[in-house]
């Protein structure tokens, strides 16, 4: 089989491709987790592994059909995954390395905020609020009123009293300050959300499956206090619990750093078996596609001399050998030996003295018509006859 043939002529870009692709088949798998999208990444997939096979077994009717289905799919896949095409591509986007983050005055806004956040479950007032933390959150929000003031408790009932006109949208914390009222989340495309939650809840959790941010909720109809983050959302009991919460997630923001044998220790470690799976996945595809791949290989050959007349003996050199730069399809180029080469040179015109040979490539025979020699080192060989005694 030529895959140990593949394997054995691994090149560091080889490397470096399916390490690439482990790490965002990682991210698509963590980030889409749990959705419809997810759903259909998965079905994907079991085409990609259906036309691979297809193509592999060289059924023609089937690959033809794939690929002017694929042609199609891309076109639909835009139309209806945009919202999560478009969730990837911030979430990849360079830029957001650029904003810059300031925290300050934690201890004194979180416990104050915490009470005024259960002050308003008590009175059954519905709310919701965003804590930024290292993302920026105006890619994913909507409309929204600027606001500059503490998050304490006069300002939280002030805003989200139903008479109030911006009662209606969440409220954004932003270094400890309040930032914006009335902002619209978007709401959790994840399945198996509970029918009891309302669009409150589901905006929360929409907003934390999409960025670091964390999202208090409060429920009107039951009065009790949740906390979205990470696309998870967790019940929460008192204000002491809730600070606690927001204390571990924002102040680690300016906590020592890790040294770099903690930080590989971690990636090692964390979520190893979902590491592993999409390591194993990745290679797997690249080994069935990686014979489709252009490839080059160099030989060594030693010249077959034929035809010297029989009066005329080689001086030099004995045992000629060219390299050869042979190039086809990697499942052929990589199982090519020198002993599947043959290069010939006809001495039939040899005389006495030195002479100058050139090597051809119809002078070269390869087992398989797929591949092709693009290079001859050195393109002529120099030989030295004398005669025999």
């Amino acid at each position: 089989m030529y895959f140990s043939a593949i394997i054995a002529n691994l090149r560091f870009q080889d490397v470096l491709d399916i390490i690439f692709l482990t790490v965002v088949a990682y991210y698509l798998y963590t980030w889409f987790k749990g959705t419809k999208a997810f759903k259909a990444l998965v079905g994907l997939l079991g085409l990609g592994i259906v036309y691979t096979v297809a193509r592999f077994w060289g059924l023609f009717l089937t690959t033809w059909v794939f690929q002017v289905f694929w042609q199609v799919l891309v076109i639909l896949l835009i139309i209806l995954f945009q919202s999560e095409i478009r969730q990837v591509l911030e979430r990849v986007n360079p830029l957001r390395a650029l904003g810059v983050r300031k925290i300050t005055s934690l201890e004194e806004w979180i416990p104050d905020f915490t009470r005024a956040v259960f002050t308003l479950a008590d009175q059954r007032i519905g709310a919701l609020v965003i804590i930024e933390r290292g993302d920026l959150v105006g890619e994913h929000i909507t409309e929204g009123q600027e606001l500059e003031g503490a998050p304490n408790s006069e300002l939280l009932m002030s805003i989200f009293h139903k008479e109030s006109p911006l009662h209606d949208g969440a409220m954004l914390i932003r270094g400890g300050r309040v930032a914006m009222v009335s902002c619209y989340l978007p709401l959790s495309s994840s399945e198996g959300v509970p029918k009891k939650w309302g669009t409150r809840h589901r905006a929360a959790l929409g907003l934390s499956e999409r960025c670091d941010a964390c999202v208090v909720v409060v429920s009107e109809e039951r009065g009790k206090v949740s906390l979205a983050r990470g696309g998870i959302m967790e019940r929460i009991d008192n204000s002491q619990k809730l600070s606690e919460f927001l204390l571990e997630m924002v102040v680690p923001l300016g906590a020592p750093k890790k040294s770099w044998v903690e930080k590989i220790q971690f990636l090692m470690s964390n979520r190893w078996r979902v590491k592993l799976t999409s390591l194993a996945l990745v290679s797997i595809l690249w080994l069935l596609l990686a014979g489709q791949q252009n490839f080059q290989v160099n030989l060594e050959v030693p010249v077959e001399l034929k035809n010297c007349p029989k009066n005329i003996e080689v001086v030099k050199p004995v045992d000629p050998v060219v390299t050869l730069t042979v190039r086809g399809l990697r499942k052929d180029a990589s199982t090519l030996g020198p002993e599947d080469v043959n290069v010939s040179v006809d001495l039939s015109n040899a005389h006495v003295g030195s002479r100058l040979f050139r090597i051809t490539r119809d002078q070269i025979l390869l087992d398989n018509d797929g591949l092709s020699v693009v290079d001859i080192d050195p393109p002529q060989l120099a030989f030295e006859f004398k005669k025999k005694q």
